[in-house]
């Protein structure tokens, strides 16, 4: 079993991981999509409402109640496969949700990029502000205000995505199929 969990400011790559994930046939459980139900469950919009419903679940439920909703969704996965993927953790304290329910099984791989190339991604998809007027920075700003900055410190690997998409697909390939131990053999025959 393994649960490999990213994190990352918006643009860094988490969706491409998540693609390479399904590409491989490997689950993806997106927390993200713990907000966009509960915003539908409330009669809200996601696209206009996501980051206030993410700060009124965590007001209401605790700083870590995205992962304790995910936690069922990523056991169901298990079932069928003995790798799945969370994308989008956003806070320390949903690492250490994941860390009690998984242990050594749960590896968390921080996916970075600097805000200028981030910007240029987010604005090549037409996203460089969201449906509520909300921009890159102050995306930034709201995930920091969740804890993001200690959960990419607390993570296990680190993966640069300042090159091609082509090369980031391959690491994170090496990442699935070998694991952090292929990862980094990648990593290093990129830097050789």
């Amino acid at each position: 079993m393994r649960v490999i969990g990213t994190v990352g400011l918006p643009g860094s790559g988490k969706g491409e991981a998540a693609a390479v994930a399904e590409e491989l046939g490997i689950p993806v459980v997106t927390m993200g999509d713990v907000i966009r139900r509960e915003c539908r469950d409330r009669g809200l919009d996601p696209a206009e409402h996501h980051g206030e419903i993410a700060a009124a679940l965590r007001e209401e439920n605790g700083p870590d109640a995205i992962a304790q909703r995910s936690l069922p969704v990523i056991e169901g996965a298990l079932e069928a496969s003995d790798t799945v993927l969370v994308d989008g953790i956003r806070a320390g304290v949903e690492v250490e949700r994941f860390e009690e329910a998984f242990g050594e099984s749960f590896t968390l791989v921080s996916i970075e990029a600097p805000f200028e190339v981030r910007a240029e991604r987010v604005e090549a998809r037409g996203r460089d502000a969201t449906d509520d007027g909300e921009s890159l920075r102050e995306r930034d700003e709201r995930e920091r205000g969740f804890g993001m900055g200690e959960a990419i410190a607390r993570a296990d690997v680190r993966i640069d995505n300042t090159a091609t998409l082509e090369a980031f697909h391959e690491k994170i390939r090496a990442l699935f199929e070998e694991g952090v131990a292929g990862l980094e053999r990648e990593q290093t025959a990129r830097e050789a």
